[in-house]
């Protein structure tokens, strides 16, 4: 055993000089990698058989990861479906156009101005491709005309909240088929913006009784319409006021304490927590300001930039919105809510029906539950 090594067996570093010894074909490092080493934990047995660290000697590509989780979503595009609500009056049409900078509201889809206020809560929704810088998203605003304009607003959110299980319901549906799509469509919704009167007092009794129901089904987030008829003072005292009543409520909006994943999170939405109710104010016009053309409202003491911080809380609102927190809500949206009347469905043995009955609907509802199924029918 401790002879000398057969000449067919000696080791390649021995054979070949480490000077000439000819490089693996990789691709070219860019040029913002640095050129070293991963992770290496500290402690007994470091970098030893077995353990979580390595050095690497080169580049490997490990890093292109996130380019090809990119093209792959590029491709697939984005969706996401956004309610609003409140009474007419509030702007709620104008800020979505605002936001996302084109005419893409129910109003702008052919609504006419005769149209008269219906008799109890609708849904009206409509649905845009937009893109920009090469990235598509499928856009659905869902509208919901005639809440809270009646003499007698009863229960007038349960519309809205059977119309978030439906889709709910429907996404379940495609999710438990023996042959199902390889792409659900989803029409469950991300976010609901809740429009709050400036009235610079308390919270209606309808504005409290649908936020506590709505916060439990759906990414709630509440703000303050047409801030501007609001002096400085009064902004400050009502968005005081409003957090104080949904704190005594227990009514928890969008982002809720509960899903901070990690300090930075925390630190994060606790600022943004801290500024709720965002006090807006939306536009879509445009007016010549010091030599710029700016979104903004005319009064008769000057114009009010809707993208200047100092004058409103719009730029807040749309970066974190869409900026800062857009993949976030359809992620609680998908774990949070979508799991929860998922678990509760399939739970419920007396969940046999669907909610939107007809005439295919009980026969796929007997696939999902046949023993409740055969219980019912016998």
């Amino acid at each position: 055993e401790g002879g000398a090594v057969p000449p067919g067996r000696r080791d390649m570093s021995e054979m070949v000089p480490p000077e000439v010894r000819p490089k693996p074909a990789v691709p070219a490092k860019p040029a913002h990698v640095v050129p070293s080493s991963a992770h290496t934990p500290h402690g007994p047995g470091a970098g030893g058989p077995g353990s979580g660290g390595s050095t690497l000697l080169g580049y490997i590509g490990i890093d292109t990861i996130i380019e090809q989780m990119r093209k792959k979503t590029m491709k697939t595009g984005f969706d996401f479906n956004i309610m609003v609500v409140g009474h007419s009056g509030l702007g709620k049409s104008t800020l979505v156009n605002t936001l996302f900078k084109s005419q893409v509201s129910r109003k702008s889809a052919g609504w006419s101005r005769d149209e008269k206020i219906p008799k109890t809560v609708e849904i009206k929704s409509v649905s845009h491709v937009i893109e920009e810088g090469g990235v598509k998203m499928k856009l659905t605003i869902i509208d919901t005309p005639g809440f809270g304009d009646q003499i007698n607003n009863n229960n007038c959110w349960e519309p809205i909240e059977k119309y978030i299980n439906e889709q709910y319901e429907k996404f379940l549906k495609e999710e438990v088929n023996i042959a199902r799509k390889k792409r659900i469509p989803d029409t469950r919704v991300h976010c609901c913006l809740y429009f709050i009167s400036p009235t610079g007092h308390s919270l209606r009794q309808l504005d409290i009784e649908f936020m506590k129901h709505l916060s439990r089904v759906v990414n709630l987030i509440p703000v303050i319409a047409k801030s501007d008829t609001l002096t400085p003072d009064e902004k400050t005292d009502f968005k005081q006021r409003v957090r104080k009543e949904l704190e005594i409520c227990g009514i928890e909006f969008y982002p809720q304490k509960e899903f901070d994943e990690d300090t930075e999170d925390k630190s994060d939405n606790d600022k943004i927590r801290e500024a709720m109710p965002f006090a807006v104010v939306g536009s879509d016009k445009e007016y010549q300001v010091n030599s710029k053309r700016v979104l903004g409202r005319k009064s008769p003491w000057g114009v009010v930039e809707v993208e200047n911080p100092n004058h409103c809380e719009f730029s807040l609102l749309r970066d974190f919105l869409i900026r800062s927190h857009l993949q976030d809500l359809k992620e609680v949206t998908h774990n949070i809510h979508y799991e929860t009347y998922r678990a509760k469905r399939l739970n419920d043995n007396g969940g046999l029906h669907p909610i939107s009955t007809g005439v295919g609907d009980t026969q796929e509802s007997n696939f999902l539950f046949p023993t409740t199924a055969r219980r019912h029918t016998k």
